[in-house]
């Protein structure tokens, strides 16, 4: 059997597989990919589906009998049309092997409730809000800046992206540009949305990784800002596992206490991860 039969009838065998009970089939509208590690995707919004920005929800594949699910941070805000995700390559992933093979017109499975800890709700008002994340971990924030409810509860927001490499810093770039470009959302971002980025391993104008930056001050420097301060500063951190621990630490040391949505405070935290 050639390599197009074979496609072919893998394609037909995915269709057979029953659509489990309680979740949504929704279209791929568009995939990009920006290296051999990222990819993101759109996909249609069932009518029923609500969300605040921010949070994640499961997705998976109609391959299986039994798909595998796994939670992902949603990259657009609550207010767009279609539902867009940012996601890691991982060659031996039980999803993401597969999921990085899509294309327009394929189906998409997403369970009916969104849920997480990076919301506003989770935080008190404060003048300035940091967005500590690296690799996909911008994904819920890609949501949060393009939200007019953050602009209502913060003054200034921070979005810090750290990388290994140049090109996996394009996605924050391209959502930064759209996000000032954006005829809902342009406006408020006016001299208040900033984007701070660095790598870990090719060499660009800020080296290093964000812990590092956040405790030589680098960081601070270069935005012009003040360390983390309780009174006006509310962070919040998504990423590698190391990282969050990390940046965690650091914003306990500064004297912030970690919220949650049922206790609004001043740093959240988001565990779920993608494989």
């Amino acid at each position: 059997m050639n390599a197009a039969v074979s496609n072919a009838a893998e394609a037909v065998q995915t269709l057979e597989f029953p659509i489990p009970a309680g979740v949504y089939a929704e279209s791929v509208v568009s995939v990009k990919h920006y290296t051999d590690r990222l990819f993101s995707f759109r996909i249609t919004r069932p009518q029923s589906f609500r969300f605040r920005s921010g949070e994640f929800v499961m997705i998976g594949l109609p391959n299986a009998q039994k798909p595998v699910f796994r939670a992902y941070s949603i990259a657009s805000p609550s207010w767009d049309e279609e539902v867009e995700f940012f996601s890691i390559k991982v060659p031996d992933g039980p999803l993401t092997q597969h999921l990085q093979k899509i294309q327009p017109g394929d189906t998409v499975l997403m369970r009916q409730k969104s849920t997480g800890t990076l919301v506003n709700d989770a935080l008190t008002p404060a003048k300035r809000l940091y967005m500590i994340s690296t690799g996909t971990g911008i994904a819920p924030f890609a949501s949060l800046i393009r939200d007019p409810d953050t602009y209502e509860k913060f003054d200034q927001i921070i979005l810090t992206h750290t990388c290994r490499d140049l090109a996996e810093l394009k996605y924050g770039e391209e959502l930064i540009a759209a996000t000032r470009e954006d005829p809902l959302i342009g406006e408020l971002t006016e001299g208040r949305l900033h984007h701070f980025t660095s790598t870990t391993r090719e060499t660009s104008p800020v080296m290093g990784r964000i812990t590092t930056l956040i405790e030589n001050g680098g960081l601070f420097q270069a935005l012009g800002t003040e360390p983390f301060d309780r009174e006006n500063d509310r962070v919040m951190i998504c990423g590698s596992m190391d990282m969050l621990k990390d940046v965690k630490a650091l914003t306990e040391k500064a004297g912030l206490k970690e919220g949650s949505n049922a206790e609004p405070a001043d740093f959240v935290v988001e565990r779920a991860f993608v494989g």
